[in-house]
């Protein structure tokens, strides 16, 4: 009986004639193997989640060729079809955290071949080598937003995602030249600029520990609330293994409109650890309905009128293909 892997990809990418030719034709030379494709349709992360998920049996492999938002629609779709589906993702995109937690490589050219990679994936799979993660459940008011294997923010971090993701830098990104250097260059301007906002108004934290919950209203000037729950993230922040964790992950807040309290988070971050608390689930309210960005695996939005948003672990666990 043949087994069907499901390819999830955006044609629009710079990095498309990459997945062509790494991914989409070793795929097809896979034995025992049904392989699809799911192209990216240009409309957002919730409606190629929802398309994604009708196509989705018990028994699939999906992997995500390439960046964070890639990764986002494969495991959103996944996680909302409630079918026994496998997940892993090759990193081809500008932020790839995702495929980093997961350590799969790309593959490499061999003999007039391509090795390792798609192909390193289905081997692994075949061979039973299959673990899970317990992604991050994001509620706005009551309603499934996102789920997120790697982190949630809120606030300032979430803000300046829109910076990196406009097409002026966008276009600069796909050069593939020096993408970390011109990428915190964008930020610092943008933060030179906006860092005097208010990014979350009036909010209280209610923090779980312990089966018991501590609510706190937060100083003013609190630019972010970052959840993480992942080994890595963004390239410069490091937090605990939280994803195998049925229950528990790590949050902050943090009060950034300074230039030293934002050099001093992200030294410590590079250097030790993300400066997170242990927390079995945050809720965060606002004392008036508010205007709040949140932003989760390369993805953001801009909520509107928003009274309580609601940070936990999935209960269900995400079966992936983790190197």
């Amino acid at each position: 009986m043949l087994q069907k892997l499901i390819i999830v990809y955006n044609p629009r990418s710079s990095h498309y004639a990459k997945v062509q030719r790494e991914v989409l034709a070793p795929a097809r030379q896979l034995k025992g193997w049904l392989v699809g494709k799911y192209e990216l349709k240009p409309t957002d992360v919730d409606d190629n989640a929802a398309r994604l998920a009708k196509l989705l049996n018990d028994g699939d492999l999906v992997v995500a060729a390439g960046g964070d938002g890639t990764a986002a629609v494969a495991v959103n779709g996944i996680m909302q079809s409630e079918k026994d589906v496998t997940f892993s993702a090759l990193g081809y995109g500008n932020f790839n955290d995702v495929a980093r937690m997961l350590g799969a490589k790309r593959a490499v050219e061999y003999g007039g071949e391509y090795v390792g990679g798609i192909t390193g994936i289905a081997q692994r799979f075949e061979a039973g080598k299959v673990t899970g993660i317990y992604p991050l459940e994001a509620k706005v008011d009551g309603k499934l937003w996102r789920y997120a294997p790697c982190y949630v923010t809120l606030g300032m971090f979430a803000e300046s995602a829109a910076v990196l993701n406009s097409e002026s830098v966008r276009k600069k990104l796909r050069t593939g030249k020096k993408h970390l250097f011109f990428s915190l260059w964008q930020l610092a301007k943008w933060y030179f600029s906006n860092r005097k906002q208010v990014f979350l108004p009036g909010m209280m934290l209610a923090r779980t520990k312990d089966q018991m919950s501590v609510e706190v209203k937060l100083p003013g000037g609190t630019t972010d609330y970052l959840a993480i729950n992942s080994p890595r993230v963004a390239k410069l922040m490091r937090g605990t293994k939280s994803a195998h964790r049925m229950r528990e992950f790590r949050s902050t807040t943090a009060q950034l409109g300074s230039f030293w309290r934002l050099m001093w988070f992200m030294t410590r971050s590079v250097v030790a650890r993300i400066p997170g608390k242990k927390t079995l689930g945050d809720v965060i309210k606002f004392e008036q309905p508010s205007t709040v960005m949140i932003h989760a695996e390369g993805e953001y939005q801009k909520l509107e009128d928003v009274k309580k948003i609601e940070i936990k672990k999935s209960k269900t666990a995400l079966k992936v293909v983790q190197f």
